[in-house]
Parts: C-alpha cells; sequence; structure tokens
C-alpha cells in the first residue's frame, strides 16, 4: 500500500484518517472541514497535563474545547459547541451507547419550542444529513441514567467555540467520526466546572 506525504505526516501527528471516514459513508462527509476552522478550534494534537488516565474525555466548557487524553502528557483536541448556560452541566458521566447515523428524537423542550417537531414522535428522525445527530451519536449516562446530552455532529462552522446547544457536545461531522473511532462504550467523559478547573 502507497502512502502519501500527507498521509505519513498526519500519522506522525496523531491525526490518521479514522477508520470510519470510510467511502461507503451512507451519506456524503466532508472529512476535512476541520481544516475551515479557526487555528485554535481545529483538531490538533497537543500537550495537555491532566491526572486523568488515558483514554478519557475531558470537555472544557468555557473554552469550547473536548480533549482526548493519550499516554506521555499529550491529548488530541477538537474545537467543539457546548450548551448555552441554561443548559450547561458539570460532572462525570460515561459513554453509555454509541451509534452512526442514528435516529433523532426531539425531547419535550424541542417540542415546546418548535411544535411541528412533534410528528417525529413517538419514533424519531431517521439518521441522515438533515439529522440534528450527524454521522454519530455517543450517548452519555450517568450510572444507568440518560442524560439526554449527546457527544454528536451536524455542528456547522460557525457553532464551534461557541455556547450553542441544549447542553450536548456539538462537533463537525469529520470530527466526531474520528473521535468516534478512538472511543468505546464505557469511555469515561468529564465536563469540567464553568471556572475551567477539574472538579
Amino acid at each position: 500500500m502507497l502512502l502519501s506525504r500527507r498521509s505519513l505526516l498526519a500519522a506522525a501527528a496523531g491525526l490518521a484518517l479514522p477508520r470510519a471516514a470510510r467511502a461507503d459513508e451512507p451519506y456524503p462527509v466532508n472529512m476535512d472541514e476541520w481544516k475551515k476552522l479557526p487555528y485554535k478550534f481545529q483538531r490538533q494534537q497537543m500537550a495537555f497535563e491532566t491526572t486523568e488516565p488515558p483514554g478519557t474525555v475531558v470537555v472544557d466548557p468555557r473554552k469550547c474545547f473536548l480533549y482526548l487524553v493519550q499516554d506521555g502528557g499529550q491529548a488530541l483536541r477538537y474545537g467543539v459547541a457546548v450548551g448555552k448556560s441554561a443548559h450547561a452541566w458539570e460532572g462525570e458521566v460515561i459513554i453509555h451507547d454509541m451509534k452512526e447515523w442514528p435516529t433523532w428524537t426531539p425531547a419535550p423542550y424541542h417540542i415546546k419550542t418548535k411544535p411541528d417537531l412533534a410528528k417525529w414522535l413517538p419514533g424519531g428522525m431517521p439518521g441522515g444529513p438533515d439529522n440534528p445527530l450527524g454521522a454519530r451519536a455517543m450517548y452519555l449516562f450517568k450510572g444507568e441514567v440518560d442524560t439526554i446530552n449527546r457527544i454528536h455532529g451536524a455542528a456547522h462552522l460557525g457553532d464551534i467555540g461557541k455556547k450553542a446547544t441544549a447542553g450536548c457536545i456539538g462537533m463537525l461531522n469529520g470530527d466526531v467520526i474520528d473521535l468516534y473511532t478512538r472511543v468505546q462504550v464505557g469511555t469515561r467523559v468529564v465536563m469540567l466546572k464553568k471556572s475551567g478547573f477539574f472538579g
């Protein structure tokens, strides 16, 4: 198999193309969209000081970053959209389930603000390019209780770096596919306090 110079450089930086970025995605995904973000919100390998073990996902809602902790004081950092202040949360949860092109079921507060969304009850909106969860969703639970918050795709470029969600962690579709390939069911997700310090 021939590797391009770009592939070798990406692999060296810990940004190798993920296995899920495959030709048989059922809908188009721009895997390079992250390169259009302001540099600080672009996916990047970096030094990251934490007491959390490798494999932990750490979200800093104040700075709108998601870190996947790695060995050797490193992390892979993604720019994300986080919950508006009314929907902000903090603490520790786990990824209880993971789905590709998931179904989206509107919550009661969605229907309260947009009554026409009731048409998607009870079965939910099928996965696809117009679905608010995008290409991937990781379902966040506190113990066995669904928090109704997700790490999911479908964020727009203009949402990244902002408090623009109803509590979920929004990512570009390409970034959420990349993260999806690096985590698993049972992965811990730690949301920092609004001050930016660990709880």
